[in-house]
């Protein structure tokens, strides 16, 4: 007999089941929750499409079975590292050593290897029992033993020429089962290498003007695109590696050196000879996937070494994107203050971080104009004459009543880090006496009027920081007592000179040419402003 309900009740029971129909469509599915987590973008993987390998936990991999040859995992893509994080990634020993083809120039398709003396871009560097390895058919199309190091200086070598390159060993596809074995531990991402010892690294401009400087260039070029975006895509290093120098003995005294690298490159661990005992140790094979590699005397021996006489004289050979440096730069400035200061074309500071707590050092509320920094080495060995010294401040002081720029005197070996930083942070204009100040440079924005003033001896010359400010963007302005020499793009000077005096405590300087020549940099017309 069927059951009826009264008709208030049958309504009730029509109610309900209606409502509980309408919240279970409601409900959305396990993929559109993800998908609605998930914002799109074109690296993410497909939220419909999972592989179910992608979420394992490492502990639900098989233990490896002894006696068996463990797996190479070659699918995993080398731009993005290996997925499962906690276990090596192998690969085999006969995939040969590279250096990436980059292109000669913007306006040539023709492609050159991005290396050069002292400074190369490898790909599956290979390392066994403290030797490198480049395994190849062709040893043409990689930089030589002599480009790529020569000698260390280590207590344990003798001075052979060619000392450095006794750890270099270049080996065929063939060959490399044998002689590295079937499989390499993968040291995954960017590598860099500073094969040198101590002895020029403990000093701030050898370091960053020279060893970090080259190696940027050299691996920048990877970039050199008409995209213009590309450069802020290039991978920063995923490590720093120092291998022939013992715990902290590549620390400069002004301990400047490391702390910039942490700001620079903030998830890079820094190693130093612990690291390279550890692999010797180990006895078996890693292979680096992409290096960087630096040798200080291999860099020397460039043919544009004797030319400018600078370590980093090889790398002007390769053509870097414009601006190369900025990465580098505004890295170190948001780690510090949260924001990469920029400087317009007017000289104006955009934005300027006021952190330095001498008076003469911060910027003056409501005035908005260029600021010039005079670095001051009064309290060091190397100094102007005492009068000159006040002359050339008073000079600048007269462009400030003008309304010219602000001035600000720092003493750098008297402030923290973030105070010195502070002070360049902003400029349009740095004047200093040629020493380890001018190494701040580096970190000051490039802009049309940039310019930095270095002041030596009379007759004197030194292309260190004409150097830096060639790749910095800067314009560069040597000062020799009442005369000021400077060089267009394509230009520079006829050899060094380093006088008796050039170290001394009474270089002398004819402050008001400085000031005019600050003057005109500033306040002329953008059309008339010299590269």
């Amino acid at each position: 007999m069927p059951v009826t309900f009264p008709p208030q009740r049958r309504f009730i029971l029509l109610g309900v089941a209606a409502a509980i129909l309408l919240l279970f469509l409601a409900l959305p599915t396990r993929t559109n929750r993800f998908q609605s987590a998930i914002p799109e973008s074109s690296d993410r993987p497909n939220p419909g499409s999972f592989d179910a390998d992608d979420f394992d936990p490492p502990f639900t991999h098989p233990a490896p079975v002894p006696g068996k040859k463990p797996v190479v995992d070659e699918s995993v893509s080398t731009s993005h590292g290996n997925l499962r994080s906690g276990f090596a990634r192998l690969q085999r020993t006969d995939i040969e050593t590279t250096t990436p083809p980059v292109l000669r120039s913007l306006d040539s398709d023709a492609k050159i290897g991005a290396y050069t003396w002292g400074f190369n871009v490898l790909d599956n560097l290979y390392l066994r029992n403290g030797t490198f390895y480049l395994v190849t058919n062709d040893k043409s199309r990689l930089p030589s033993k002599a480009e790529i190091m020569l000698k260390l200086h280590l207590e344990t070598q003798d001075e052979e020429e060619d000392e450095g390159s006794q750890i270099i060993e270049y080996i065929t596809p063939a060959q490399a089962k044998t002689v590295l074995g079937e499989n390499a531990t993968v040291v995954s991402g960017v590598s860099m290498l500073i094969l040198d010892p101590p002895a020029f690294l403990v000093h701030f401009y050898h370091f960053w003007g020279e060893v970090i400087l080259g190696a940027w260039r050299v691996y920048s070029t990877l970039a050199l695109s008409k995209d213009t975006t590309a450069l802020d895509r290039l991978p920063f290093p995923s490590r720093i590696i120092i291998p022939f120098v013992k715990n902290d003995e590549w620390r400069d005294r002004a301990n400047l050196d490391g702390p910039v690298l942490r700001l620079a490159f903030p998830d890079a661990p820094i190693e130093s000879a612990g690291i390279w005992n550890d692999w010797k140790k180990i006895g078996g094979t890693v292979v680096f996937e992409r290096s960087i590699t630096v040798n200080r005397y291999s860099a020397h021996k460039s043919p544009l070494g004797s030319v400018w006489f600078k370590m980093i004289a090889g790398t002007q050979n390769l053509t870097a994107p414009y601006h190369f440096w900025e990465p580098i730069r505004k890295s170190v400035m948001t780690s510090l203050f949260g924001y990469a200061p920029q400087v317009a074309d007017t000289g104006k500071p955009i934005s300027a971080p006021r952190l330095a707590s001498d008076p003469d050092s911060a910027s003056t509320p409501g005035r908005n104009v260029p600021i010039v920094t005079y670095i001051s080495r009064q309290s060091t060995g190397r100094r102007l004459i005492p009068e000159d010294h006040e002359v050339l401040i008073a000079g600048l002081r007269e462009l400030e009543r003008e309304g010219v720029c602000i001035l600000r005197i720092p003493v750098m070996e008297k402030m923290t880090l973030q105070e010195q930083f502070a002070e360049v942070a902003s400029s349009t204009i740095i004047v200093g006496v040629h020493g380890n100040g001018l190494t701040h440079q580096m970190f000051m924005p490039p802009s049309l009027r940039s310019a930095v003033f270095e002041i030596v001896y009379p007759g004197d010359w030194a292309f260190d920081y004409w150097m830096l400010a060639k790749n910095m963007g800067h314009k560069h302005y040597m000062v020799r007592n009442d005369t000021i020499t400077t060089f267009g793009p394509n230009e520079w000077h006829d050899g060094v000179h380093y006088s008796e005096f050039f170290h001394g405590d009474a270089i002398p300087v004819y402050g008001p040419v400085v000031a005019d020549m600050v003057r005109k940099r500033l306040s002329q017309p953008a059309s008339e402003v010299e590269a």
